[in-house]
């Protein structure tokens, strides 16, 4: 199979070999920081609490206490509204309420999916299809809950769908980016389906996604169809006035696969090490070693680095990859395992843009510790398994 490039000969374009361009990014990153903590963030924080709060009034129990569970997840909500921090002002509210919302529904259909079901595939599919809905402003709503044992959310599910493309609707170019972005939220529908049917199902559907120079495994196709960054971009880029097809066209082929790919394949490898105890067989786990783990690892880095910079704006987004992979960084820092192999390849694939994004998120993590004590690192995405013939789910962000 042919690979993508060795890393050694890309990391120079990807990230940028020169003092001008490294100050370049370094200002850049400040400059987006500031106008994340001062203004996205803020706004972030409002829109949890308004959905703890609407999570605490639903009827039942099981219901109740997995929406307040999928809340708990801030890392992958945080980051979907970073997003926003690259929008124009006028817009941006409008954004973190879409991000925050798409996002808080997807963490809550996991979670959903992960319960006991009579269907388990069919039961994920239902649940996923908020996804869809909430980024169709004529779509009907399903009975979400037609195949889960509880039923009675008191409409909650549905308050977050029409949230999300209420906010949606208002921006300018929605229409534009609404049949990419729904294009990339059913890869997720598909996966979160496929992924609770066992291996070989979700194998057969990673190979029809295959891209035909044979540039990807699998498993890391797998990977991208199941991250809903892709989604996010589309998000923020519907906030941009006039969008040519070409324009969104590279969008989602940046995002799917590869900064799709190592988004999840981060997440799992998050995951591989704080869940190795259980048996359960992961993504990262599918190379035939931490080597070529991180060789491929860092090649895909280079390769979605490649792909952000060519986008219009494409500085943001290499910044919002590296913002993304140095979350990981920074959390299996934490962990009693140190750094992993692969983990050391990607920092050393980010190159300049590590730095800054690193310190602040260990920073963050350290200020953490010291108010509320030791905490169990969390993922910031939805786990990614792959199942074994016995069913075992798999999950992505």
């Amino acid at each position: 199979m042919e690979h993508a490039p060795d890393a050694q000969d890309g990391l120079a374009a990807a990230a940028g070999c020169g003092l001008v361009e490294h100050v370049e990014l370094a200002g850049a990153f400040l400059l987006a920081a500031i106008r994340y903590w001062l203004v996205v963030f803020p706004r972030t924080a409002v829109q949890l609490r308004r959905w703890r709060r609407r999570a605490a009034r639903i009827p039942d129990p099981m219901l109740r206490d997995t929406a307040l569970k999928a809340l708990d997840k801030r890392g992958n909500i945080e980051g979907a509204a970073a997003f926003a921090a690259f929008v124009p002002w006028r817009w941006r509210g409008r954004a973190v309420r879409a991000l925050v919302a798409f996002q808080v529904a997807y963490n809550h259909a996991d979670m959903l999916a992960e319960q006991p079901s009579g269907e388990p595939a069919a039961n994920a599919r239902r649940l996923h299809e908020a996804l869809l809905v909430a980024l169709d402003p004529d779509a009907q709503h399903p009975d979400y809950y037609a195949l889960d044992p509880q039923h009675d959310d008191a409409g909650y599910l549905a308050e977050i769908v029409d949230c999300c493309r209420t906010a949606l609707g208002g921006l300018p170019s929605f229409a534009a980016v609404a049949a990419p972005a729904r294009r990339a939220a059913s890869r997720i529908v598909a996966f979160q389906s496929f992924s609770v049917s066992g291996q070989d199902q979700l194998e057969r559907w990673a190979h029809t996604q295959l891209s035909p120079d044979g540039a990807l495994e699998w498993w890391e196709t797998a990977a991208a169809g199941g991250s809903s960054l892709g989604v996010h971009a589309l998000i923020a880029a519907a906030a941009v006035r006039s969008l040519p097809a070409e324009e969104l066209a590279a969008i989602e082929g940046a995002y799917f696969p590869w900064i799709g790919a190592l988004h999840s394949l981060l997440d799992s490898l998050l995951d591989e090490l704080e869940d190795a105890a259980t048996g359960q067989l992961s993504l990262v786990g599918r190379y035939r070693c931490s080597r070529d783990a991180a060789s491929r690892m860092r090649s895909l880095t280079v390769r979605a680095l490649a792909a952000a910079r060519t986008l219009p704006d494409g500085r943001s987004h290499q910044l919002l990859v590296a913002a993304m992979a140095c979350h990981y960084l920074s959390a299996l820092d934490g962990t009693a395992a140190g750094e992993p192999e692969p983990a050391w390849a990607v920092r050393e694939a980010l190159g300049a843009l590590a730095g800054p994004a690193l310190v602040v998120f260990r920073a963050r993590r350290l200020a953490g510790r010291r108010r509320h004590g030791p905490v169990r690192v969390e993922p910031a995405s939805p786990a990614i398994r792959v199942g074994d013939e016995r069913g075992v789910d798999a999950r992505a962000a």
